[in-house]
């Protein structure tokens, strides 16, 4: 991991909506300053129900666009790209700092599948993961859209990419007390929505992962079906409950939290790089 904690920590313990992006058409990132400037005023005219604002002219809406050099995987990773808008501190108030509403980055780590087939003036960015109003998001987006030929698609997580998550997450070593894993069931075909939440002590857990898994460092969809077998048969003999036949909505562990609507929440600096490795893959599967 080369990722400097104290630069990636604001992207901890916050939940991000992830998006997957078609590759950006002629972005430079000797521009990231104009790019601001433009966001800002196209932000300003969409508030203002498409009046025309001058670039350049200072607005409530303040945004920042920059590089975030560590976060990514191989040599062929584009540096990942921050945006963040922030509201004005009033000009009675000019010691005190601008209130940040919204934030959006795009990544890509070990995103090659992609970036190798893609033509020079293309920059590959895959994963979006936003966090603040849905109302920037789509100005945010729309402004990418228009000005990069690209496109944003909401990107969903699949029981079954819940299940890969849980299994690889539940097997990490942590440096401190970790938390329960949870894994938490929709039921169908009810009249009343009916969720059923099951947790594991996480060295219970870790301890089940480590007796499946046959090669440390590979993980095999064989492994994540024995994983997840093993604790449906648990909750089973316990409950008399076939959690198979449940929807997985959403796990937590100490490392991340994901749910099945897109919307993860990264908690361990030490396993930044690889929850994003998964989540690229994921963009990068949906784009293809």
């Amino acid at each position: 991991e080369n990722v400097d904690p104290q630069k990636t920590a604001f992207l901890l313990r916050k939940a991000w909506t992830l998006y997957s992006v078609t590759p950006l058409y002629r972005f430079r990132r000797a521009r990231l300053r104009d790019y601001a400037r433009l966001l800002s005023a196209f932000i300003a005219a969409e508030k203002q129900k498409g009046l025309a604002v001058e670039v350049g002219v200072e607005l409530d809406i303040k945004v920042t666009v920059s590089s975030l050099a560590d976060l990514v995987g191989s040599e062929q990773d584009q540096a990942a790209v921050l945006v963040q808008l922030s509201l004005r501190s009033g000009a009675s108030s000019r010691n005190s700092e601008d209130k940040l509403v919204w934030s959006g980055w795009f990544c890509s780590v070990y995103g090659d599948d992609l970036s190798e087939n893609v033509p020079e003036d293309f920059t590959c960015l895959p994963l979006f993961l936003t966090h603040g109003a849905e109302s920037y998001t789509s100005m945010v987006g729309s402004w990418f859209q228009k000005t990069f030929d690209c496109c944003f698609r909401r990107l969903a997580i699949s029981p079954l990419n819940l299940s890969w998550m849980v299994a690889m997450w539940a097997g990490c070593q942590l440096d401190r007390a970790a938390s329960a894993v949870e894994l938490v069931f929709s039921v169908p075909r009810l009249s009343q929505p009916l969720d059923i939440s099951y947790a594991i002590h996480p060295e219970d857990a870790k301890a089940l992962w480590d007796t499946v898994q046959k090669t440390p460092g590979e993980v095999t969809q064989e492994e994540v079906d024995v994983f997840m077998d093993c604790l449906y048969a648990h909750f089973h003999r316990h409950f008399k409950i076939h959690l198979s036949a449940a929807k997985l909505v959403k796990i937590s562990t100490a490392v991340a939290s994901a749910h099945c609507d897109g919307i993860v929440k990264i908690l361990h600096s030490q396993y930044l790089s690889g929850v994003l490795m998964l989540l690229t893959e994921l963009a990068v599967s949906q784009i293809q």
